[in-house]
């Protein structure tokens, strides 16, 4: 019996096939409309705080390291995701009788209502949580004087 195939080995490995499929088509959809979608294991939450001179974004990233993790901001939107892949120890694929962990990823988007001073922006993790406090420009930083006739 050592030598027989699971029969449920094709049924997992078409499940897998499908959750990135839609994974990839709910990441499309985002990019294309702008607006968040969360879809199965590849999302995390996140919380935007709107304090007086910064927005606070904190996003729970439990098992990412600071390497796994990317964060851009175009304009008044930020992007975040993060990508990690779990590898064997030993070397040895066989060794696993279930393994459901060999890649995980999620990608997330947010526009802020007001502009933000990209130069101050700090980011860290901590104990899977990732913080990104970005300042708010003063008015009339990113502003100049119209004159009127």
């Amino acid at each position: 019996m050592a030598g027989r195939r699971n029969p449920f080995d094709h049924l997992e490995e078409l499940f897998d096939r499908l959750n990135r499929q839609f994974e990839e088509a709910a990441r499309d959809w985002e990019s294309e409309r702008g607006e968040q979608f969360a879809f199965g294991s590849g999302t995390t939450t996140l919380d935007l705080a709107d304090h007086d001179d910064e927005f606070v974004v904190t996003v729970d990233v439990p098992g990412y390291e600071s390497e796994d993790l990317d964060s851009r901001l175009s304009g008044e939107t930020l992007y975040i995701s993060g990508e990690r892949e779990h590898g064997t120890t030993d070397g040895r694929d066989d060794s696993y009788l279930r393994r459901e962990r060999e890649l995980e990823s999620f990608s997330r988007q947010l526009t802020f209502p007001e502009p933000v001073d990209a130069d101050g922006i700090e980011a860290t993790v901590n104990n899977g949580v990732l913080t990104i406090r970005l300042p708010k420009l003063e008015p009339g930083e990113d502003s100049h004087a119209i004159d009127i006739e």
